[in-house]
């Protein structure tokens, strides 16, 4: 078996431990919060299912061939649809904060939607792989990639996680492209997009809130606008080198979801701004060097399948990152590698894994 590309796993390793790094701090957070109640279970299922896991997924399928994957796409895009359709039941679907994006399974939660990235991602590669000569016809391109991205919105809004939905979206559009689409199919997608988002808002008033709050965060700096705001000071006092490890102040009481949601706010105010751009410097190595093997990939299939999956992953983190700086409205995504969440690290690791897999075959 050929050896894997030296600095993507180089990468992943760092970003997990720099990841581990600013999680034990955040965590500190919780002690002030309910005095410490969920700080060792918080820890152990980061340790156990987020890293454990985790990492133990990343080097078994990076040994996986790739092409399995494409052999059994369909099933597991299929598998991960109705799972996702599965919080909605009741008794197995767990609603929480409003929001139905979980499953009971016995004393564990998961959220399938993490599942439904991977399996959309692989089954649109395998897709525009099969018919990448018919790509430009509406029967093989525009019209079955609306149906895929149709119900998997519908799942996504029903819940509602749209924050996910614009990810897998951004996934789609850069398969899509990849696959060799006409500039006016991809345009034609986008603008599509474009619309159904402009309804999505509509229709749903917590998204207008956010995206007013993004407009004028400090029109209601005790309400809507508390997480930016909290946010805001984090990253300004963190100053040029940070408070410290550990000496953190925003995430005891002040700043929301400290340990998910916030957690760049809190490493940008105890390692300041060097450390803020170590973070996002490794995100970008990641795309950068995804995108690499990407464009040595052996076949179609594997090009695909990594464009699609250094999109999901680097992207969700420019988000977060992002909503953090008031670069773009609150999302909700976690920061991979990073926050607190077994399902979204664990699926983060199998997709990194999918990727190394795929670097032992580059041209």
């Amino acid at each position: 078996m050929k050896k894997v590309d030296p600095w993507f796993l180089g990468i992943v390793l760092l970003l997990t431990g720099v990841g581990f790094l600013i999680f034990s701090s955040a965590a500190l957070g919780l002690l002030a919060r309910d005095g410490g109640a969920q700080l060792s279970s918080v820890i152990f299922s980061q340790l156990f299912f987020g890293l454990g896991l985790g990492l133990s997924s990343f080097f078994v399928v990076s040994r996986i061939n790739y092409k399995v994957w494409r052999k059994y796409a369909f099933y597991i895009f299929l598998f991960s649809v109705i799972a996702t359709a599965l919080v909605f039941v009741p008794k197995i679907g767990l609603e929480l904060k409003g929001a139905a994006r979980w499953l009971s399974i016995g004393p564990f939660t998961v959220q399938p939607a993490e599942f439904l990235k991977i399996g959309l991602v692989l089954y649109l590669a395998a897709w525009f792989s099969a018919f990448r000569n018919k790509v430009h016809s509406l029967k093989y391109g525009l019209i079955p990639l609306f149906a895929f991205l149709g119900v998997v919105g519908f799942l996504l809004v029903k819940q509602p996680d749209t924050g996910t939905l614009v990810v897998l979206f951004a996934a789609a559009v850069g398969i899509f492209f990849t696959s060799g689409a006409r500039l006016r199919d991809v345009f034609t997608l986008i603008m599509v997009a474009i619309g159904g988002l402009a309804v999505i808002v509509y229709i749903k008033p917590y998204i207008q809130q956010r995206i007013l709050t993004f407009l004028n965060p400090f029109s209601d700096i005790q309400g809507a606008g508390w997480q930016i705001g909290q946010a805001s000071i984090a990253i300004g006092s963190g100053g040029l080198f940070g408070r410290g490890f550990g000496q953190g102040v925003q995430k005891f009481t002040y700043l929301p979801e400290p340990i998910s949601d916030s957690i760049f706010a809190v490493a940008a105010e105890e390692f300041g701004l060097v450390g803020a751009l170590v973070i996002i410097s490794l995100f970008v190595f990641f795309a950068v060097r995804g995108f690499h093997i990407a464009q040595r990939a052996p076949d179609y299939f594997s090009r695909l399948t990594v464009v699609g999956i250094v999109i999901l992953i680097a992207g969700q983190a420019f988000l977060n990152i992002g909503s953090m700086l008031g670069v773009f409205p609150l999302t909700g995504l976690p920061l991979p590698f990073i926050s607190h969440g077994g399902t979204a690290m664990l699926f983060t690791f199998i997709g990194s894994g999918i990727i190394l897999n795929i670097s032992r075959y580059i041209k």
